[in-house]
């Protein structure tokens, strides 16, 4: 057997800007491919990005090469595996349970999206990316967590400048340096929070961090945090884009979403279609094969979710949005031990609340001009745009 096959084609512009005619290239003739510029080796197909994540012993998520070290000032648990991994996620969870978010989160929801959405102005061009997707996911997060103090602006300007500098595998110098300015305004505000979240214990995850019976150290806590506020924002956040996109862009599906109320299906085949988390690093711990090639210990593998999701072996069609399939296995959460520990409250906010209120307010909602509507990122992905007429 030989070493999987190097690209030195791919740039990472292009996977900026449209990765999935490469996806599906590397799909079809080379599904386990390293790439020159990502310093990976990339896989493409479902079974084997299901197989890694599957096997953290083999695929370890502690991988030193990875810029999320000096993007968040810390090893966070998304680079951890085994007891350790779960001692910090386990910490966390509580704020995050189906019975919490049903509970407490729930109403809560329900009332900042009627708050949001109201504010929306009626027979106008709106941008929603910029005025509901981005902010309602940054007011429902800071709440989750125990930080409402902090502003919509801030969550959403701390959150991309954590996953541009995470994302920075051409390790360049401006966006760490964005993250560290960051860090230290993330870091005060927690330093300032962290006497009232302890003396009103109120379910968020930084009061439920604090107040357990052996709590995590303070820095991971912080870390935890951030990690949140990281990946928390722009999920559902591109979901919500994304989701809108496709059902405006597909009339005769929406009209069929409203009619069965569909409304869960057409968020699972949103991130199926787009996956908002498009890709993670696996270390290799011992050499192995993937795909037929020699993956030798040391290696850091790269699962591309995005392409996984539109596997030709699992999906008919994968590249078009279709709510109404059969079956719908996607991986846009993950899976093994580090799947999504967001994903209840991203299937509850966007899916059961958000676009069933949006559609029930605006019922002739309308995209101005679909081809004006700009789709970025190469880790995590989703428009960054969405010009509508509200009616």
């Amino acid at each position: 057997m030989a070493l999987a096959p190097m690209d030195e084609s791919i740039t990472l512009d292009q996977l900026t800007t449209d990765p999935y005619p490469i996806y599906r290239r590397l799909r079809a003739e080379s599904p386990v491919t390293r790439v020159a510029a990502a310093r990976r080796t990339f896989l493409t197909k479902a079974h084997l990005t299901k197989a890694v994540k599957d096997d953290p012993v083999l695929f370890s998520s502690d991988d030193p090469n990875t810029p999320m070290k000096p993007a968040f000032r810390a090893h966070t648990l998304m680079r951890k595996d085994g007891a350790e991994h779960m001692a910090e996620r386990k910490a966390i969870m509580p704020a995050l349970s189906p019975k919490r978010i049903q509970s407490d989160w729930g109403p809560l929801y329900e009332r900042l999206a009627d708050e949001y959405i109201s504010r929306l102005p009626r027979g106008e061009t709106v941008d929603l990316f910029q005025e509901l997707c981005g902010p309602l996911a940054a007011r429902i997060l800071a709440h989750i967590l125990g930080i409402p103090e902090a502003t919509d602006e801030q969550m959403q300007r701390w959150s991309q400048r954590l996953i541009d500098s995470a994302g920075n595998f051409g390790w360049k110098p401006e966006p760490f340096a964005a993250s560290e300015e960051a860090n230290d305004e993330m870091d005060a505000l927690f330093d300032s929070l962290q006497d009232k979240r302890r003396a009103e214990a109120d379910g968020s995850a930084f009061s439920v961090m604090l107040n357990a019976e052996n709590p995590i150290p303070m820095s991971q806590v912080y870390a935890n945090i951030k990690i949140a506020i990281g990946g928390g924002i722009n999920e559902p956040r591109d979901a919500l884009a994304t989701a809108l996109f496709g059902l405006l862009d597909n009339p005769d599906q929406l009209a069929e979403v409203r009619a069965q109320d569909a409304w869960g299906k057409a968020f699972e085949e949103a991130i199926r279609w787009v996956a908002p988390i498009q890709a993670s690093s696996r270390l290799v711990t011992e050499d192995t094969e993937l795909g037929g090639c020699d993956i030798p210990k040391g290696d850091t593998v790269m699962t591309i979710q995005a392409s996984a999701c539109r596997d030709e072996d699992l999906f008919e069609n994968g590249e078009e949005f279709f709510v109404f399939r059969d079956k719908n296995p996607h991986q846009a959460f993950g899976n093994g031990p580090h799947h999504c520990a967001g994903a209840h409250v991203a299937r509850r906010t966007v899916g059961k609340i958000i676009l069933p209120m949006l559609f029930d307010r605006f019922p002739d909602m309308r995209m101005t001009d679909r081809d004006a509507v700009v789709w970025r990122g190469f880790g995590f992905r989703g428009p960054i745009n969405m010009p509508v007429v509200l009616n």
